[in-house]
């Protein structure tokens, strides 16, 4: 049996996956299993207090790991921040774990901090996500950045959905300041152990993080890079059929024609769009390269 975990971003937790941990156990078969877990401070842990270091969110999510009886090698699947955390686990543990997909992740020392975040969002993040007093305002900003595929009607019903979360489950202001303090911080390894197999998983519409930080992950690490022509950054939402269809070819027995291990190329032919076939390129000639920083 094969565990799964996925781990969520920024003040974000289980119930944002929004099903997407079924539709991959679909997808995945029978001798895998798939597992979300909550960030301290997020999700079912709302009410303790988020590290300001990710190594700290790491031991937080080994221990929760353990309690639930979890005890041999397992695969993370990891957006954003959780991306991250996914990467403190692989310095520190390798041992751990038997791959990592990163979903739209970026980090020091390959990309800057305006690419990271970009700049474009910096007002309405401020504003309607950490200022504003109106979830449902505010999941819909979050939707409109982290999405291009759904519908009006469909990001309504999601937005709803997720305000009834946080209504549960708040995260507190405290809590969103510690873990962008945590992210901030963050400096990711030049070289990653041997071992675990690693898959940068990318939307080239991301309009929250620039699809180049993928990119430079991908280059620094020598690992397979499999893109969406136009996902944005939420691929779970934005793109879950794709996205899992990517994920189980790359870790669940179900290899696509073997490009997968180019990574000395630093990009893999893992997937372009709902068709899947190979990304050769497309994300290296968006105009969104030539990004210039904030004065």
């Amino acid at each position: 049996m094969t565990t799964w975990i996925l781990l969520r971003g920024l003040v974000r937790e289980q119930a944002h996956w929004d099903g997407f941990a079924e539709r991959l156990a679909g997808v995945l078969g029978a001798g895998n299993r798939v597992l979300p877990l909550d960030l301290p401070g997020n999700g079912v842990f709302f009410r303790g207090t988020s590290p300001t270091r990710v190594a700290g969110m790491v031991a937080a999510a080994r221990r929760d790991l353990a309690d639930q009886g979890v005890t041999g090698p397992v695969r993370l699947v990891a957006l954003s921040l959780g991306g991250m955390v996914a990467v403190e686990w692989l310095r520190r543990h390798p041992e751990q774990l038997l791959g990592a997909a990163l979903i739209n992740s970026s980090a020091a020392p390959f990309s800057p901090f305006w690419r990271r975040l970009r700049p474009a969002n910096y007002g309405r993040i401020v504003c309607q996500g950490l200022l504003s007093r109106d979830r449902l305002a505010r999941e819909r900003m979050i939707l409109d950045l982290t999405t291009h595929h759904l519908s009006a009607a469909e990001r309504d019903d999601i937005a709803e959905r997720f305000r009834t979360v946080d209504a549960l489950r708040p995260v507190s202001a405290a809590n969103t300041v510690r873990q962008l303090w945590a992210a901030a911080r963050f400096r990711a390894p030049r070289t990653l152990p041997a071992g675990p197999s690693v898959l940068i998983v990318n939307g080239a519409g991301d309009r929250l993080v620039h699809p180049a930080c993928s990119r430079a992950l991908a280059r620094a690490w020598h690992c397979p890079l499999a893109v969406h022509p136009d996902g944005g950054h939420d691929l779970s939402l934005d793109a879950p059929d794709w996205l899992a269809a990517t994920l189980a070819a790359w870790g669940g027995g179900h290899q696509e024609s073997g490009d997968q291990g180019r990574g000395d190329q630093g990009r893999g032919d893992q997937g372009r769009g709902d068709q899947g076939r190979g990304d050769q390129g497309r994300g290296d000639q968006e105009s969104g390269d030539q990004e210039t920083p904030p004065r």
